[in-house]
Protein backbone atom coordinates (compact mmCIF):
# COMPACT_ATOMS: atom_id res chain seq x y z
CA UNK A 1 0.00 0.00 0.00
CA UNK A 2 3.07 2.18 0.88
CA UNK A 3 4.71 1.93 -2.61
CA UNK A 4 0.99 2.07 -4.37
CA UNK A 5 0.97 5.92 -2.35
CA UNK A 6 4.53 6.91 -3.55
CA UNK A 7 3.30 6.06 -7.04
CA UNK A 8 -0.11 7.77 -7.04
CA UNK A 9 1.93 10.80 -5.94
CA UNK A 10 4.69 10.38 -8.79
CA UNK A 11 1.91 9.82 -11.66
CA UNK A 12 0.58 13.50 -11.45
CA UNK A 13 4.31 14.51 -11.61
CA UNK A 14 5.24 12.43 -14.47
CA UNK A 15 2.15 14.04 -16.21
CA UNK A 16 3.86 17.12 -15.04
CA UNK A 17 7.16 16.34 -16.37
CA UNK A 18 5.33 15.02 -20.11
CA UNK A 19 3.05 18.19 -20.14
CA UNK A 20 6.18 20.59 -19.90
CA UNK A 21 8.48 18.52 -21.79
CA UNK A 22 8.02 21.20 -24.54
CA UNK A 23 7.74 24.24 -22.16
CA UNK A 24 8.62 27.75 -23.68
CA UNK A 25 11.24 29.60 -21.77
CA UNK A 26 9.64 31.76 -20.96
CA UNK A 27 6.54 32.67 -18.80
CA UNK A 28 3.22 31.90 -21.18
CA UNK A 29 1.32 35.45 -21.10
CA UNK A 30 4.64 37.57 -21.12
CA UNK A 31 3.60 40.44 -23.02
CA UNK A 32 6.92 42.97 -22.02
CA UNK A 33 7.47 42.78 -26.10
CA UNK A 34 11.49 43.02 -24.98
CA UNK A 35 11.13 46.14 -22.56
CA UNK A 36 13.16 44.34 -19.65
CA UNK A 37 16.24 44.04 -22.28
CA UNK A 38 18.35 45.08 -18.76
CA UNK A 39 17.52 41.83 -16.88
CA UNK A 40 20.50 39.39 -16.78
CA UNK A 41 20.71 36.99 -19.86
CA UNK A 42 20.69 33.90 -17.20
CA UNK A 43 17.03 34.97 -16.06
CA UNK A 44 15.88 35.49 -19.47
CA UNK A 45 17.13 32.20 -20.33
CA UNK A 46 15.59 30.16 -17.57
CA UNK A 47 12.60 28.14 -17.47
CA UNK A 48 9.79 29.04 -15.55
CA UNK A 49 8.78 27.91 -11.82
CA UNK A 50 5.54 26.18 -12.48
CA UNK A 51 2.76 25.00 -10.03
CA UNK A 52 0.84 21.44 -10.31
CA UNK A 53 -2.32 21.44 -8.36
CA UNK A 54 -2.45 17.53 -7.77
CA UNK A 55 -6.22 17.61 -7.19
CA UNK A 56 -6.77 19.12 -10.51
CA UNK A 57 -4.35 17.52 -12.66
CA UNK A 58 -2.82 20.58 -14.12
CA UNK A 59 -0.17 23.03 -13.90
CA UNK A 60 -2.32 26.10 -12.34
CA UNK A 61 0.45 28.72 -12.19
CA UNK A 62 3.66 30.10 -14.27
CA UNK A 63 5.82 32.67 -12.63
CA UNK A 64 9.04 33.82 -14.11
CA UNK A 65 12.01 32.32 -12.53
CA UNK A 66 14.52 34.78 -10.81
CA UNK A 67 17.58 35.12 -8.75
CA UNK A 68 15.15 34.79 -5.74
CA UNK A 69 13.63 31.48 -6.62
CA UNK A 70 17.50 30.21 -7.49
CA UNK A 71 18.67 31.36 -4.04
CA UNK A 72 15.80 29.37 -2.00
CA UNK A 73 16.27 26.03 -4.30
CA UNK A 74 19.86 26.70 -3.32
CA UNK A 75 19.57 27.00 0.29
CA UNK A 76 17.15 23.76 -0.39
CA UNK A 77 19.90 21.63 -1.13
CA UNK A 78 22.23 22.71 0.76
CA UNK A 79 20.11 21.75 3.95
CA UNK A 80 19.19 18.05 2.68
CA UNK A 81 19.13 15.78 5.46
CA UNK A 82 18.77 12.51 3.67
CA UNK A 83 16.19 10.05 1.84
CA UNK A 84 12.57 10.60 2.65
CA UNK A 85 11.31 7.42 4.22
CA UNK A 86 8.46 5.81 2.99
CA UNK A 87 5.16 7.91 2.55
CA UNK A 88 2.38 6.99 4.98
CA UNK A 89 -1.17 6.75 2.98
CA UNK A 90 -2.82 9.20 5.04
CA UNK A 91 -0.59 12.45 3.39
CA UNK A 92 -2.08 15.28 1.77
CA UNK A 93 0.24 16.69 -1.06
CA UNK A 94 -1.69 19.72 -2.68
CA UNK A 95 0.78 20.96 -4.38
CA UNK A 96 4.38 20.16 -6.40
CA UNK A 97 6.32 23.18 -7.62
CA UNK A 98 8.69 22.50 -10.51
CA UNK A 99 12.01 25.01 -9.75
CA UNK A 100 14.21 24.79 -12.92
CA UNK A 101 17.62 25.77 -11.83
CA UNK A 102 20.22 28.15 -13.35
CA UNK A 103 23.05 25.62 -13.01
CA UNK A 104 22.90 21.84 -12.39
CA UNK A 105 22.92 21.15 -8.42
CA UNK A 106 25.25 18.51 -6.48
CA UNK A 107 23.48 16.76 -4.24
CA UNK A 108 25.50 14.35 -1.89
CA UNK A 109 23.84 12.32 1.43
CA UNK A 110 25.17 9.43 2.73
CA UNK A 111 25.73 7.13 -0.51
CA UNK A 112 24.26 9.46 -3.06
CA UNK A 113 25.69 11.73 -5.09
CA UNK A 114 23.63 13.20 -8.22
CA UNK A 115 23.39 16.36 -10.05
CA UNK A 116 20.03 17.94 -10.63
CA UNK A 117 18.75 20.38 -13.12
CA UNK A 118 15.43 20.52 -11.59
CA UNK A 119 14.20 20.31 -8.39
CA UNK A 120 10.31 19.25 -7.72
CA UNK A 121 9.06 20.27 -3.74
CA UNK A 122 6.06 18.22 -2.67
CA UNK A 123 4.12 20.55 -0.24
CA UNK A 124 1.93 18.14 1.72
CA UNK A 125 -0.17 19.87 5.04
CA UNK A 126 1.24 19.35 8.19
CA UNK A 127 4.49 17.10 6.56
CA UNK A 128 7.73 17.91 6.05
CA UNK A 129 8.45 19.31 2.46
CA UNK A 130 10.31 17.41 0.26
CA UNK A 131 12.17 17.49 -2.72
CA UNK A 132 12.08 15.59 -5.89
CA UNK A 133 15.16 14.94 -7.90
CA UNK A 134 16.08 12.60 -11.29
CA UNK A 135 19.43 11.34 -11.42
CA UNK A 136 21.28 11.18 -14.74
CA UNK A 137 19.61 7.99 -15.54
CA UNK A 138 15.97 9.24 -14.67
CA UNK A 139 15.80 7.10 -11.86
CA UNK A 140 13.48 9.39 -8.57
CA UNK A 141 15.39 10.42 -5.78
CA UNK A 142 12.75 12.00 -3.01
CA UNK A 143 14.78 14.23 -0.37
CA UNK A 144 13.45 15.63 3.24
CA UNK A 145 15.65 18.85 3.88
CA UNK A 146 15.42 21.44 6.48
CA UNK A 147 15.14 25.25 4.88
CA UNK A 148 12.10 26.87 5.58
CA UNK A 149 9.67 27.19 2.26
CA UNK A 150 7.12 29.81 4.07
CA UNK A 151 9.36 32.01 1.88
CA UNK A 152 8.75 30.48 -1.53
CA UNK A 153 5.04 29.77 -0.72
CA UNK A 154 4.46 33.45 -0.08
CA UNK A 155 6.55 34.08 -3.45
CA UNK A 156 3.87 32.06 -5.59
CA UNK A 157 0.86 32.49 -3.37
CA UNK A 158 -0.16 29.01 -3.70
CA UNK A 159 -1.47 28.00 -1.18
CA UNK A 160 -2.12 30.61 0.96
CA UNK A 161 -0.52 30.73 4.00
CA UNK A 162 -2.64 31.53 6.99
CA UNK A 163 -2.12 34.38 9.22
Amino acid sequence: MMKARFVHLLLPLVLLLGALAGAPAHAEGSTDGGKHADASSQEEALRPVQVFDVAAGKVVKTIPNDKKFQKMASKWTASITGLAPQLTAGQACTYVYRIPLAKPASITTGNISLTASDLFLFYCKDQPPMLLTFDDQRKPYLFLFQADIKPFIKKVGLPPLES
